[in-house]
């Protein structure tokens, strides 16, 4: 979710009821932790709690020194990504590479487990490749180091994101370790999740993709473990003023010019929800300050400022 779930992310899924949310996978890497970029995924104590980090490595020490470091700046929990497939991260023997190397996996867990007294906890997929899948003997190995938790990708590595998420992997993961474990891939409805949870024996989901610009996902999620009526759906006006609300958030957060640049994929995301067309997106991609992404959102949300029904 690098790139995605930034603060302004992070703050609109937890209102509306996200249990956990995670940092954008931060490198441990030493000589990126001062980078521009890397302050502005570090996490603040201001975050609501459970504040979570994602650390991105594969150096024992790295990490360990990276998750005291998040620890120091407000994490509560600490998360090592096993799940991300992108080329200049598996390249460099991190991410989902580090499927094909289950003791090294082992070694860096409890690294993590050693370094810090809150909770660390794995995310990852299914194994290298769909005929090499070696999930369950990640997990054990896992569970041996101490993690508490893991959220698990329906896909192997190799994989990336094409084609199904198959869940059998994880309903194996869930039968064989005692910890529990969050299912991931094509979670995108209220109807799946629930087909997931039955067919996997998962203890909860984890949302990614699901939740671009359609955040409300999680009220509904939140209503169907929870046993209670899911809300309905908001209209097109209270979209706009979401959208807007994240918008100027996301100028907060970045500074307006690269605040413009990253509103542009959310406006993207949220287009099909507020009923904008391709034409309408490509207007907003060329807009060249802030007051004017605002002065179109005012414009596009005013004639559903009376709507009261959802797309």
């Amino acid at each position: 979710m690098a790139g995605v779930s930034d603060r302004p992310f992070r703050q609109v899924c937890r209102a509306f009821g996200a249990g956990l949310v995670i940092t954008e996978m931060v490198s441990s890497k030493p000589e990126l932790q001062d980078s521009a970029k890397s302050r502005r995924r570090q996490i603040d104590a201001t975050d609501p709690e459970p504040r979570a980090v994602q650390l991105l490595g594969n150096d024992p020490n790295e990490l360990a020194q990276a998750a005291r470091q998040a620890v120091a700046q407000g994490a509560q929990l600490i998360d090592l990504n096993l799940g991300c497939p992108a080329k200049k991260v598996c390249k460099k023997a991190a991410g989902s590479a580090l499927m094909a190397e289950p003791v090294l996996v082992e070694q860096l867990l409890r690294a993590l487990v050693a370094a810090v007294d809150c909770p660390v906890t794995l995310k990852m997929r299914t194994g290298p490749t769909r005929a090499q899948k070696n999930a369950v003997e990640i997990a054990r190995r896992a569970v041996d180091a101490g993690v508490q938790l893991i959220s698990i990708h329906g896909r192997s590595r190799a994989d990336q994101y094409t084609g199904e998420a198959e869940y059998d992997t994880i309903a194996e993961v869930v039968a064989a370790v005692p910890i529990p474990i969050f299912a991931n891939g094509d979670i995108t409805e209220v109807a799946r999740a629930r087909a997931v949870l039955e067919h996997t024996g998962a203890a909860g989901v984890m949302i990614g993709r699901g939740a671009f610009g359609r955040p409300w996902l999680f009220a509904e999620l939140r209503a169907l473990l929870t046993g209670q009526t899911a809300p309905p759906p908001p209209t097109v006006a209270e979209r706009f003023d979401l959208l807007r609300q994240q918008i100027e958030n996301i100028y907060q957060h970045y500074g307006e010019s690269l605040g413009m640049r990253i509103a542009r994929k959310h406006l993207g995301w949220y287009a099909p929800q507020l009923g904008s067309t391709e034409a309408d997106r490509a207007v907003f991609n060329t807009l060249t300050s802030a007051a004017e992404q605002r002065d179109w959102l005012t414009r596009h949300a005013s004639p559903h400022a009376h709507c009261r029904m959802p797309l």
